[in-house]
C-alpha cells in the first residue's frame, strides 16, 4: 500500500493493563477517504485502540502515524486533524445543544461568529434545530448520540473516530445515524468505526478488521471476505435434547458437510452442495434429539466472522443486549 495515501498507519501496537493484554501487537492501515470497520465483541480491544490512536492513552509499544504525522512520541500531535466520538457521550448535561457545540468549537480556536454559524448548521443537518436551546441532559439517547457526533466534526476533521455509534439507541435513530455516517464519508472524511454489530459493518464499511482478544485475525474488503463463502450452503439448526457424541456421529455420517457447535443447543452446517434437510433431521431424531428449527442461511459477513474467529455470532448478540441495543 502507498503510505502517502494513508490517514492511519499503525505498527506493532500493544497495550496492557497489569497482566491483561488489551491490545496485542496489532498492525493495520486506513486509506485516505476510507470507511474502515473495526469489528469484534466487547472486550476485544476496540476502544483501547481508538484511545491510543487519538492520544487519550499511551501505548506500551508501537508506532502510530495519523494524517502523515508521527504521533508515537507526541500522542496529541495530530489532534487538530481528528475528531473522536466516544461510546458514551462526553458533552455537558447542563449546557444546551447549541452551547455544547459552540464550546467544543472554541477548544479548536474557532472564532465566535464562525462557531455559532457552524453550530447552527450542524443542528439543522442532524435534525436537532428544535432542541437547540434545550439542555443536553434532557435529550433522548438518539439525540445525544447525534449531538456528540456533531461535536466531533464541528472543526471539520480529516479523520473521524466513531466508537460504537449506534449502540443502545432505537432502530430509527440508528438508521438515521448510519445515513449520516455514510454521507460524511462520501464528502471525503476518513472514518474509523468500531462496532460489534456485524450487519452494520457489512452495510457501511469499505474494509474490515476482525479483532478478538486484542489480536487482529483478519483484514480485508467486505467483498473479498465474502468470497470465501461463494458457492457454499449453510444451515442453522436449533435442537432439544443432548447426545455426547453428536459432533462425531454427524461428521462420520455426513462427510460432505462440516459442523460447528455452540453451547446453546444450536449448530451450523456448511456444505459445498445444497443441503438436504430431511435425512439430517431423521438422523438427529434417531439420536433422541428433536429439531426445533432448521433454517437455511444466506452467506454473509456473519458466516465469515464465525469461521475466522471461532466465535458464534450469538456472542455478538449478547453484547448488543448487554448494552441495550438491537438493530
Amino acid at each position: 500500500m502507498d503510505k502517502d495515501n494513508m490517514d492511519i498507519v499503525v505498527r506493532n501496537l500493544s497495550k496492557s493493563f497489569q497482566a491483561v493484554k488489551a491490545v496485542d501487537d496489532i498492525s493495520f492501515e486506513v486509506r485516505t477517504g476510507e470507511l474502515f470497520g473495526f469489528l469484534g465483541p466487547n472486550g476485544a480491544g476496540k476502544t483501547t485502540t481508538i484511545k491510543m490512536i487519538t492520544g487519550l492513552a499511551r501505548p506500551y509499544s508501537g508506532t502510530i502515524i495519523t494524517a502523515g504525522i508521527d504521533c508515537s512520541q507526541n500522542p496529541k500531535a495530530a489532534q487538530h486533524l481528528i475528531g473522536a466520538v466516544p461510546d458514551e457521550s462526553n458533552l455537558y448535561p447542563e449546557l444546551t445543544g447549541f452551547q455544547n457545540l459552540c464550546f467544543c468549537a472554541s477548544l479548536y480556536g474557532i472564532g465566535k461568529a464562525e462557531r455559532e454559524r457552524e453550530a447552527g448548521r450542524l443542528l439543522e443537518v442532524f435534525g436537532l434545530s428544535e432542541a437547540a436551546n434545550r439542555k443536553f441532559g434532557g435529550y433522548s439517547k438518539g439525540m445525544k448520540r447525534k449531538l456528540t457526533i456533531a461535536a466531533g466534526i464541528i472543526h471539520k476533521p480529516r479523520v473521524l473516530f466513531l466508537d460504537e455509534p449506534t449502540t443502545g439507541i432505537d432502530v430509527a435513530s440508528a438508521r438515521a445515524l448510519r445515513v449520516m455516517i455514510k454521507d460524511l464519508n462520501r464528502q471525503g472524511t476518513t472514518i474509523f468505526l468500531t462496532t460489534h454489530y456485524i450487519e452494520e459493518a457489512e452495510r457501511l464499511c469499505d474494509r474490515i478488521a476482525f479483532i478478538v482478544s486484542g489480536k487482529i485475525v483478519a483484514t480485508d474488503t467486505v467483498q473479498n471476505l465474502l468470497k470465501h463463502h461463494e458457492g457454499k450452503h449453510f444451515l442453522h439448526v436449533t435442537h432439544q435434547g443432548k447426545n455426547a457424541d453428536i459432533a462425531e456421529k454427524l461428521s462420520a455420517s455426513f462427510d460432505a458437510m462440516s459442523f460447528s457447535f455452540a453451547k446453546d443447543n444450536t449448530f451450523r452446517v456448511e456444505s459445498s452442495q445444497p443441503i438436504n434437510i430431511t435425512p439430517l433431521i431423521k438422523f438427529l431424531e434417531e439420536l433422541g434429539i428433536d429439531v426445533v428449527e432448521a433454517r437455511r442461511i444466506t452467506p454473509s459477513l456473519e458466516e465469515v466472522f464465525v469461521r475466522i474467529t471461532g466465535l458464534e455470532a450469538e456472542t455478538m448478540q449478547r453484547d448488543k443486549e448487554k448494552k441495550g441495543g438491537g438493530k
